[in-house]
């Protein structure tokens, strides 16, 4: 089945902390565990925790991990575009694995993103999707900025490119869960809307059936399904920077440590997610 034709599912988060990450890997894992060929894919990301290949190509270290998850070396094809905050809105720009340019925000929104990061994106994709079976992406903080929403290649205009299903996560430990799936459907195109296959709820504490009247309504207002409601999980992953974090809070494992990791998150996610409405959505 590998080739051009291969599946993508896309995971996109109503904000930063989402879990965006989290899911990815236990994604990966899980149609590894299936007998899928399958692989990592973020367009752009913006890390200060970055993961060196033995070629000496950096990716984000979340994108190392879902590598990992996904039962594959790590590779910069993952992560095409990495940003490296620098502070005062500068950032050293990498691209497949190496230095590019140390850039402003504007300059790299105005004149890298569209032009040069886009195609460049594609491109790695492409090369993903001839090895494999199924290219699992994360997305890159909320698809709803509608700020930057005309140069955001790392959510809904890669999704809208090659008609991309997506799976949107909502954070419910922060608070605010319910609205921010609305919200965030409100504010997308929609265009973008209907790529939008269905959500899920992240970091559950307690009894998931005193949910089930916010989770009625919001299906009702959105016409989309909620496709599971996830435990908080308490696990050692390295985190991706210092706002998200894709595990406990605890000292974080070594390399030698992921896999039974992520052994633990797929089993989770498992539990509480209908792998075969998964599977459904992605068209495998």
């Amino acid at each position: 089945m590998a080739g051009r034709n291969a599946k993508l599912l896309m995971i996109q988060g109503t904000s930063s902390g989402s879990g965006k990450s989290t899911m990815v890997a236990g994604f990966c894992r899980l149609l590894s565990d299936r007998g899928y060929r399958v692989a990592p894919f973020k367009a752009q990301n913006m890390s200060s925790k970055l993961y060196e290949t033995d070629d000496g190509s950096k990716l984000a270290l979340a994108q190392a991990i879902q590598a990992i998850a996904a039962r594959k070396d790590p590779d910069s094809r993952m992560n095409p575009i990495l940003l490296k905050p620098l502070g005062d809105y500068r950032s050293t720009v990498f691209v497949n694995g190496r230095f590019y340019a140390d850039m402003h925000a504007r300059e790299y929104y105005e004149k890298f993103a569209i032009q040069r990061g886009f195609p460049l994106a594609l491109e790695s994709l492409d090369g993903l999707r001839k090895e494999n079976d199924v290219v699992v992406i994360e997305g890159a903080g909320s698809p709803a900025e509608v700020n930057i929403a005309k140069y955001d290649i790392a959510n809904m205009l890669l999704a809208e490119k090659l008609k991309i299903p997506v799976i949107i996560v909502a954070d419910i430990e922060r608070g605010g869960c319910f609205a921010s799936i609305v919200g965030t459907m409100q504010l997308l195109k929609a265009k973008h809307r209907s790529l939008v296959k269905g959500f899920l709820i992240n970091k559950f504490r307690g009894d998931a059936t005193l949910l089930e009247p916010a989770i009625e309504t919001t299906q009702q207002m959105t016409k989309k399904r909620i496709l599971g409601v996830i435990p908080k999980i308490e696990f050692n992953l390295p985190e991706e920077d210092s706002l998200t974090g894709m595990g406990g809070r605890k000292e974080e494992l070594p390399r030698e440590s992921w896999d039974w990791q992520v052994n633990l998150l797929a089993k989770a996610i498992k539990e509480s997610v209908d792998v075969g409405k998964l599977t459904g959505v992605v068209g495998l």
